[in-house]
């Protein structure tokens, strides 16, 4: 039935009763949308612990897993929508299902492209390679995870732009935030210090963050002093490492750097730095020009 058709051959009643139908069956959609969200936004909230500092890689799971049943529902509420209204207004779906090609789709060049997100889509959630709140690099993008399901992810980036990668363009998934995370620093100092004594200062150093209140809690391990990394033109490199919760690696670099400026300052420690030496020729520079 055509809905020419249809609208001719309804009378009034028919049609108060049809518009009647039709919103029940919008706010029934409603309504399961609104419980579908409600009830999964109370889920998540009832496994996040509270004064942590990073959600343990369960919890990640489970809130991943979430935002995948809410997108299926998602999908689900809005199509069984759809096929209550068309039914209500006497239209077989059937025939417009085969008319729209549904098969022919799936098969063809743009439904290749959807079924092969949605296969590696599955292997992601599978295999783990990443979560909801974990930091990753994708195809040259870097960024948090903030949205997964099984068609696409969303990043985002340190300038909050929001990157959509489709899951088939995944090939190769660096996550920086993968059970635990460790802050590299590479400190350069003047080739007259002593590297020995150097070096002691920075594990000093790294023993007092272990002792701090709030810095405490996002280091695992002892600073581990991997020595002498390079002799540069101007300085000599020292690096070493410190293992951190995950995504916590950024925040205790930077507060050892600062440490570490502060300390050197104390001792007086040199951090090299650029010098520019100007000549100005003989009898040119300001100090030997004669007064007339």
């Amino acid at each position: 039935m055509t809905l020419q058709t249809f609208w001719t051959d309804t009378n009034t009643k028919d049609l108060l009763a049809v518009a009647l139908r039709t919103l029940f069956i919008l706010g029934i959609g409603w309504a399961l949308s609104r419980v579908l969200h409600w009830g999964l936004k109370k889920f998540e909230d009832s496994i996040t612990p509270k004064d942590v500092l990073r959600e343990s890689s369960a919890i990640l799971r489970l809130k991943t897993f979430s935002r995948l049943f809410k997108w299926l529902g998602s999908l689900t509420v809005t199509g069984l929508t759809v096929y209550l209204l068309l039914d209500n207004f006497g239209i077989n779906v059937a025939p417009l299902l085969a008319g729209a090609g549904i098969l022919g789709l799936a098969f063809g060049f743009g439904g290749q492209y959807l079924i092969r997100d949605i296969i590696n889509g599955a292997f992601i959630l599978i295999e783990d390679q990443y979560r909801i709140n974990d930091v990753v690099e994708i195809s040259g993008h870097n960024g948090l995870v903030e949205s997964f399901n099984l068609r696409i992810t969303k990043l985002r980036d340190f300038e909050g732009r929001m990157i959509y990668i489709p899951n088939g363009e995944v090939k190769t998934v660096i996550n920086f935030t993968k059970d635990y995370s460790n802050a590299v620093l590479e400190i350069g100092i003047a080739y007259k210090e002593n590297v020995d004594r150097v070096m002691q200062v920075l594990k000093e150093l790294a023993l007092l963050m272990r002792k701090d209140p709030y810095f405490g809690k996002l280091i695992l391990e002892d600073l581990e002093m991997l020595g002498v990394d390079d002799f540069g033109e101007s300085q000599i490199t020292l690096k070493c490492r410190i293992k951190t919760l995950p995504i916590k690696q950024w925040e205790v670099a930077r507060e050892f750097r600062r440490r570490v400026k502060n300390r050197f300052d104390e001792l007086g420690i040199e951090i090299p730095f650029p010098h520019t030496t100007l000549y100005w020729g003989p009898g040119q520079h300001p100090d030997e020009r004669k007064t007339p």
